[in-house]
């Protein structure tokens, strides 16, 4: 199957993507799913190094004072990054790289790796169908779903600078139109069919 040599995927929390991905991820081969190293603590079930990579705060800033990361950004009072020594080691293997980022690192990411690398962005149809998603599955507090959904606005003003929109209403399509991206196949999810939906997101 031919692939990308990387793909670059953002979206507000709560929009899909790590469901997106769990289907995807099992139906291609010699990948590398590009683990973030986060401070914020672990939640119910996370697994570290699976799910994140989870350090301290003083661990995290060490870090970047040793250049470890190929680009990191405090989100949601947190830090988040993308250490260096695994993403080299999987373009040794010549994986597919997928990088699971905020908008702030693909701007990052892009600037320092190549600005062709195709992009990503996945959302609900609507900010009240996010809120709902947030609340759905009870794992963060009423001031953390407000500040996601103050966060997903200003996402969302980034959505239009990515290749392709995914509007996640359905799971099984939108997994299905996701690996038809990195198949290099699919032609209708460029940003143009989505401009009504985002205007009025």
């Amino acid at each position: 199957m031919t692939v990308p040599s990387a793909l670059l995927i953002s979206g507000p929390s709560g929009c899909g993507k790590s469901s997106m991905l769990s289907v995807v991820c099992k139906q291609i081969e010699n990948y590398y799913f590009s683990i973030s190293t986060t401070t914020r603590p672990k939640r119910d079930g996370e697994v570290d190094g699976v799910d994140y990579f989870f350090v301290s705060t003083e661990q995290f800033i060490q870090d970047i004072a040793d250049d470890q990361f190929l680009e990191w950004a405090k989100v949601h009072n947190n830090y988040y990054g993308t250490a260096k020594r695994p993403i080299l080691d999987a373009i040794s293997k010549d994986q597919l790289i997928i990088f699971d980022i905020d908008v702030q690192g693909f701007h990052i990411l892009r600037d320092k790796i190549s600005n062709h690398i195709p992009s990503v962005f996945i959302t609900t149809p609507s900010k009240q169908e996010l809120k709902h998603r947030l609340q759905s599955r009870a794992k963060d507090s009423a001031k953390d779903i407000r500040t996601r959904l103050a966060n997903a606005t200003t996402e969302m003003s980034e959505a239009m600078l990515y290749d392709h929109i995914i509007i996640n209403k359905q799971l099984d399509i939108s997994s299905k139109i996701l690996l038809d991206i990195i198949n290099q196949t699919h032609d209708s999810t460029t940003t143009k069919p989505c401009k009504d939906i985002l205007s009025s997101w």
